[in-house]
């Protein structure tokens, strides 16, 4: 029988791995195998590339090769070197069985050398081992250089938005973008918007993905749920402590999680807005204070869904300034304000002390947290814990040692942290004077969910239990006014 091979294929490929990583381009392996057929007078019947890694069987153009030549099209392969046909055992199976049936009867390579022998088919094979070793080699190396950057702290992949990368491999805060996703965490924390009207807002004031493109809702949501944002990297289902700097708190996180897991399963139909609807309560039965438009006024009336009840409608102008007197029973005129703020900061220059005993017990409880997670570790290691209870119990240290981060930063930052919040409590006092005045509805309900919880109406009266500091602002003005009076 005639075993002289008559027709060749030449077959070029490259992954589509980076540029830097090939070694020859399609074009650079064609010049060659040209070259080569030239040299040995070989007929190049038809030319095959393609673009696929090889690691795994189930390139469409190389099995269609294959079945050209188990066809009888050609008898013959060109290419540049054994590990452009295979660098999986299947493939590479197939290539020596093609040899053994008498279906294939020749290869001929630019850098190695081949001759249809059992002693030439041997060292094919080791050829393609050796081309499956580099692969597997390579994907545990990286795998290993994954876990290392894990363990220390570092993302492996490229930054999500709201960071850039640095140099060393380092990631960095992009301050602009940074500013924009910490406000959307706010945002969302709030609970009066929706994805799709965060979205609408935050796209409005510039957030653009890494290209420029506009942001979808699924990245916002992708956003919204990514721990990376306050200081923490997930991977392949675990929780690692990261090294960069967080753009929010995990208090922050956690709360914008809780909102979102409220709202999995919102309600389809959206209802007309009326500002102050939602907030109030009948005071004679308890129902919510509805609204609606009567003549083109809005009115807001009790539901009146549990019993019969006698209270009648108001119109939204008139509660609003039943609102706006309660703001102005708060409020504090400038000079009281600034007098106010005066002593504060002399009381904080005077009487500032020292916050390390507590951040040393705060520092104290992250040495506890770290030999618990050394401690988990080494039982995982050891086989006395499974995979599962591993990664769930390192999952909530990790957390926790988040928070306790969240408060040694608070405390290095602030050092007597309630001046700052006494002094920021007096200037909304003061610019509640203002909004009083005013006819903005949004703020003035703004500002009154602030003040007061638990609002109820009745008899043209309104009513509502105060928040925290604020029946002392009131109590305070009551003073220096009877005082100067």
């Amino acid at each position: 029988m005639d075993t002289q091979p008559k027709k060749f294929f030449l077959y070029a490929r490259k992954s589509t791995d980076t540029e830097e990583r090939q070694v020859r381009s399609i074009d650079d392996q064609i010049a060659e195998l040209h070259e080569l057929a030239a040299r040995e007078s070989i007929e190049i019947v038809k030319i095959f590339t393609e673009k696929q890694t090889a690691k795994a069987p189930g390139r469409p153009i190389f099995n269609e090769m294959l079945a050209d030549i188990e066809n009888g099209v050609a008898d013959g392969i060109l290419a540049w070197h054994p590990d452009r046909l295979a660098r999986n055992s299947v493939d590479g199976g197939k290539i020596i069985w093609l040899l053994d049936i008498g279906k294939l009867h020749a290869l001929k390579f630019s850098t190695f050398w081949f001759e249809n022998t059992p002693q030439g088919k041997f060292m094919l094979q080791i050829a393609f081992g050796q081309s499956k070793y580099y692969v597997d080699n390579l994907s545990e190396n990286i795998r290993r250089g994954v876990r290392q950057k894990l363990k220390n702290g570092l993302w492996p992949n490229m930054a999500p938005l709201g960071y850039m990368n640095g140099a060393a491999k380092s990631i960095v805060v992009d301050p602009p973008k940074a500013l924009l996703i910490k406000k959307s965490f706010e945002l969302y924390a709030s609970g009066r918007y929706s994805l799709a009207l965060l979205r609408n807002t935050v796209n409005s004031l510039g957030l653009v993905g890494r290209r420029n493109q506009t942001l979808s809702v699924s990245n916002y949501q992708y956003i919204l749920k990514n721990p990376f944002y306050c200081g923490l990297i997930r991977y392949g289902g675990e929780i690692y402590e990261g090294r960069h700097e967080p753009i929010i708190s995990k208090k922050l996180f956690d709360e914008v999680q809780a909102v979102m897991s409220r709202k999995s399963k919102p309600s389809k139909k959206v209802p007309k807005y009326f500002v102050f609807r939602g907030l109030i309560h009948c005071a004679e039965c308890s129902c919510l204070i509805t609204a609606e438009i009567q003549k083109g006024h809005t009115y807001y009336r009790c539901t009146k869904r549990k019993t019969a009840c006698s209270q009648k409608y108001v119109r939204e102008e008139t509660l609003r300034d039943l609102f706006k007197c309660e703001i102005q029973k708060v409020s504090l005129p400038s000079d009281w304000a600034a007098t106010m703020i005066a002593e504060l900061e002399n009381e904080r220059a005077t009487n500032a002390q020292s916050a390390d005993a507590f951040a040393q017990k705060l520092k104290d409880k992250m040495v506890v947290l770290d030999t618990k997670l050394s401690r988990l570790m080494d039982g995982y290691l050891a086989g006395a814990i499974a995979l599962a209870d591993y990664q769930s119990s390192k999952s909530e240290i990790v957390s926790a040692k988040q928070l306790l981060k969240d408060k040694i930063t608070a405390f290095e930052r602030k050092g007597v942290s309630w001046f700052e919040p006494a002094i920021q409590f007096i200037k909304e006092a003061e610019s509640a004077s203002t909004l009083a005045k005013s006819d903005d509805n949004k703020s003035i309900r703004e500002f009154a969910e602030k003040i007061g919880s638990n609002f109820r109406l009745g008899g043209g009266v309104l009513d509502f239990t105060p928040r925290e500091a604020w029946p002392i602002a009131v109590e305070s003005k009551n003073r220096i006014t009877m005082r100067r009076g």
